[in-house]
């Protein structure tokens, strides 16, 4: 689907196209969104994904070239993203597994928690000195799911990654827990929405924030692995999709997409349906990028009104696929209900359409993490050995 170039009287026109067939679901206010960041001085092309939804002033499933630098297309969560790591286990219960998560909203302290056996996936110092937040997943549609290896599409891709049917994996889905709000909010203090009058400045503490979210996922990944009784491994994947970059001369903003020129990337679904490992292959004309996930078809407000009137709490908390959902924030449950989402079978099937990526495999959720289920023993051991600690 592609939309009318923006008209500017005295630049050539950015031009605006959204790779989704007439059939999916793509909200006009996110296509009106896509038109108004193409008219910004500087603009090049917008790229919309087929998760594009309206996001708070800048559209989110978007990749935005232009020739100058505006942080606010970027957002706050700088350095977002999504990891895909092995994870060897004997057996895979859900139930049992669910019990055993640690609390992912109690960050790791280098001096409390100094014998946490996940700091040695740390090498070197932490980027930007940050310390708060390490080893926590967040809000919103952030998660941390054990996974199986449903369906190999493409087996030869597959084998190279180290991938086989059946096989159980890690996918943390979280970003800067807060050093990029910072850096937002030091440039918006000042510029409000304009663009970065410094961008080698900018770029410099971006960077480091992409660096810490990603470290950050690897921290939530040895955190979980070590409570399963597992051992930690390396990311197969690891995409971020709230970033900028510099290509080919211009800036390449990135927000809720994912680098598409010859990456693996997980395109999550929800925590009721399946997610899609791909081979992205995407051209110039989609700003070489991918979709990142499924994409919010209804507002939290409304997600929140409906899901309230249609589940209960315990139907929330296990999905259709069996799996086990933990989360002791009722609310959030209601907001992130795979029904407030669009069919990942749909943005998948854009994707291949518009030739921008290739299906790899399937995971298929057995323990979607959200937040402590306090309620748990798991949860109640963890609050307490957290309060026990000088």
């Amino acid at each position: 689907m592609s939309v009318h170039p923006s008209r500017r009287e005295s630049l050539p026109p950015a031009t605006v196209s959204v790779f989704a067939s007439p059939g999916s679901w793509i909200e006009s206010a996110a296509v009106d969104q896509c038109r108004q960041v193409a008219d910004l001085p500087g603009m090049v092309h917008v790229a919309g994904m087929p998760d594009l939804h309206p996001g708070k002033g800048a559209p989110i499933g978007a990749a935005m070239a232009s020739t100058v630098l505006y942080p606010f297309l970027v957002g706050s969560d700088i350095g977002c993203g999504i990891a895909v790591f092995p994870l060897a286990l004997r057996r895979a219960v859900p139930e049992r597994l669910a019990a055993r998560f640690p609390d992912l909203d109690r960050a790791l302290d280098p001096e409390r928690d100094a014998d946490d056996p996940a700091w040695a996936v740390v090498a070197g110092e932490i980027p930007a000195g940050h310390l708060e937040g390490l080893g926590t997943v967040g809000r919103g549609n952030h998660f941390v799911e054990l996974a199986r290896i449903g369906t190999v599409v493409a087996p030869d891709h597959a084998s190279r990654l180290g991938l086989d049917a059946g096989d159980l994996v890690l996918v943390v889905h979280s970003g800067s827990r807060g050093l990029g709000e910072q850096i937002l909010r030091a440039h918006t203090e000042l510029h409000g929405a304009g663009p970065a009058p410094d961008p080698a400045a900018y770029l410099a503490r971006h960077d480091a924030a992409v660096r810490w979210g990603s470290l950050n996922r690897r921290l939530l990944a040895a955190r979980v692995a070590h409570a399963l009784g597992a051992e930690p491994t390396a990311p197969i994947v690891d995409q971020c999709h709230n970033l900028v970059e510099v290509r080919d001369g211009q800036y390449l903003h990135r927000k809720g997409a994912a680098p598409g020129d010859g990456r693996d990337v997980l395109v999550a679904g929800t925590r009721g349906t399946l997610s899609y490992l791909v081979a992205a292959h995407a051209g110039p004309a989609a700003n070489h990028s991918v979709a990142h996930g499924a994409g919010r078809k209804m507002s939290r407000a409304d997600a929140l009104r409906r899901g309230r009137a249609k589940h209960t709490v315990e139907e929330l908390r296990r999905t259709p696929l069996g799996s086990v959902v933990v989360c002791g924030d009722r609310q959030l449950l209601f907001e992130e209900a795979p029904t407030a989402y669009k069919r990942i079978e749909q943005v998948i099937g854009d994707l291949v359409a518009h030739d921008l990526a290739t299906p790899v495999a399937t995971t298929v959720p057995l323990v979607t993490y959200k937040t402590p289920d306090l309620g748990t023993r798991a949860g109640r051991r963890d609050d307490r050995r957290g309060r026990g600690r000088p």
